[in-house]
Parts: structure tokens; sequence; C-alpha cells
């Protein structure tokens, strides 16, 4: 099944910049192959969701091996059935109309 995330992953306890660890994720999203979009807040995923899943455990225990002891994400999933979409569809749904 193929699914879009927005994930923001947010290490604790490692002063105030976190640009690395956000650059060490990136990486290993693009790694696995998976279409993304960074942004202000967060990362957009494309992909099927055992790579994706996989993918965001991966940036975890990464961010961990960087010195991170803690880490806290907020992720927002959606999955269709009726057929098939990619980020970029959604977006050009939205511009469209403007």
């Amino acid at each position: 099944m193929n699914v879009i995330v927005d994930l923001s992953l947010v290490p604790l306890g490692v002063g105030v910049s976190v640009s690395k660890y956000v650059a060490a994720c990136e990486n290993v999203l693009k790694e696995a192959g998976l279409k993304t979009q960074l942004h202000a807040y967060g990362t957009n995923i494309e992909g099927e969701w055992e790579t994706v899943f996989a993918a965001i455990k991966k940036c975890h225990e990464v961010v961990h091996e960087m010195g991170a002891p803690r880490i806290t994400s907020s992720i927002r999933m959606g999955t269709r059935t009726d057929r098939v979409q990619t980020m970029s569809d959604k977006i050009k749904s939205v511009e469209s109309k403007l």
C-alpha cells in the first residue's frame, strides 16, 4: 500500500540547532529510495508503507547513534485505495484552484 507521510522528527537534549540531525534523517530517506519534500517543519515522504516506516525507524536509530538521548516525532499520514495519488498530484490539485 502506498502512503504519504508528513514526518517531524525532533531530537531532544542536543542543543538549539538540530539541522545536522535532520540532514542525517534526510540521507536515510534518500538511501531508502523514497520520494521526499523537505519543508520548514518536517518532511513529506511518499512510498510503500513498509519502506516508509522502516526508514522512519532507521532515522530514529541514526539520530540516537549521533548522541540524541531522546527523540519526539509527529507523523500525519494518508492512504488511498480508490486511485494512486502522489504528493505532486495533491499540490497541483490545490494550485489549480488558486
